[in-house]
Formats: structure tokens, C-alpha cells, sequence
């Protein structure tokens, strides 16, 4: 896999932190167009349930973000489930998204993803 790039390699640390510092399942950042990072953890309520990058996603759109420029999540997960995906491709359907394990190896190369 090719080096990851400096600013990739902070969204990773950002998600890995938001996920041990909630004790969330899930832990995730995004990066917007103008280079902003938002992060988030799985929200799990009674009345509310959030993948975490749906969180971020969600995070990014109501401080006004225009568009996502890259994503990752950290989880134990072997993939990024279909309603994550969808709230990406809602705000950057050219954003790629990293999927990292919960010690920020990542588990495959980029993907954009696309509904």
C-alpha cells in the first residue's frame, strides 16, 4: 500500500481518539473542502442511532461544510455498512473513504464511495 498521506494519517488519529476517549464503537472523521475536520462517535440512544461517520457527516453539514474531500472510520468492522456510505456519497460522492482497524491499520486502499 502506498504512503498515506500526512493529512489522511490525522483523520486516522482523529477517529481513533474520538473512539477511545467515548468508548464509542465506532470512531470517525471527515475532512470538508476547505480542509476543516469534523469527528464523531456512534451515537446510541433510545431515539437516536448514528453509524459514527454518519455522525460526522452530520457534524460537517450543520457547521456548513459544501462538500467532504476525504473520510475514515475505525471500527472492528471488516466494512463500511451501507448507510455510512450513503451520507458520504450525500456530501462528496468523490470523497474517499479509509476504513482502519481500532489500532489505525488500515484495511484496505481507498475507495470512493458510491450508492
Amino acid at each position: 500500500m502506498p504512503d498515506l498521506d500526512p493529512e489522511d494519517a490525522k483523520l486516522i488519529t482523529l477517529a481513533r481518539s474520538v473512539r477511545v476517549r467515548t468508548g464509542a464503537a465506532e470512531g470517525a472523521a471527515v475532512r470538508d473542502l476547505d480542509g476543516r475536520t469534523y469527528l464523531a462517535g456512534t451515537v446510541a440512544l433510545p431515539s437516536l442511532s448514528l453509524t459514527a461517520l454518519q455522525a460526522a457527516v452530520a457534524a460537517a453539514v450543520s457547521s456548513g461544510a459544501a462538500g467532504l474531500e476525504a473520510a475514515v472510520v475505525v471500527t472492528e468492522s471488516s466494512s463500511v455498512d451501507a448507510d455510512s456510505a450513503a451520507a458520504v456519497a450525500d456530501l462528496g460522492k468523490e470523497a474517499p473513504v479509509l476504513l482502519a482497524d481500532p489500532s489505525g491499520t488500515l484495511r484496505g486502499p481507498r475507495t470512493t464511495m458510491d450508492r
